[in-house]
């Protein structure tokens, strides 16, 4: 089955951190930019985070840049997003994106997004 989930999320403390993972199964992630997005209630998604298929590029938002690091396993098909120094307007459900380097290879996979919730 091809899918993409995302796991890590959680309830954590203003300035704590977390880990979100977001696994691919099914399709080989390594031919694949991701991309992080999140929606927090009643806000539009926010694209967070974003890297290149091979790991080389990493792009940021402006409101999480020096706080969340995104980073790639490609050889165990995993995108992680590490978020330090939380704060409560982080909160939100947090989605990977699989965008094809090849369109080829059809037009992408979403996850079913993972709850992140900072309060204290």
């Amino acid at each position: 089955q091809v899918q993409l989930v995302e796991s890590g999320g959680g309830l954590v403390q203003p300035g704590g951190s977390l880990r979100l993972s977001c696994v691919a199964s099914g399709f080989t992630l390594r031919y694949y930019d991701i991309y992080w997005y999140r929606q927090a209630p009643g806000k539009e998604r926010e694209l967070v985070a974003s890297v290149t298929w091979a790991g080389g590029r990493t792009k940021y938002a402006d409101s999480v840049s020096g706080r969340f690091t995104i980073s790639r396993v490609n050889a165990q098909n995993t995108v992680y997003l590490q978020m330090n120094s939380l704060r409560p307007e982080d909160t939100a459900v947090y989605y990977c994106n699989a965008v094809p380097t090849n369109s080829a290879l059809g037009s992408g996979y979403w996850g079913q997004g993972t709850h992140v919730t900072v309060s204290s």
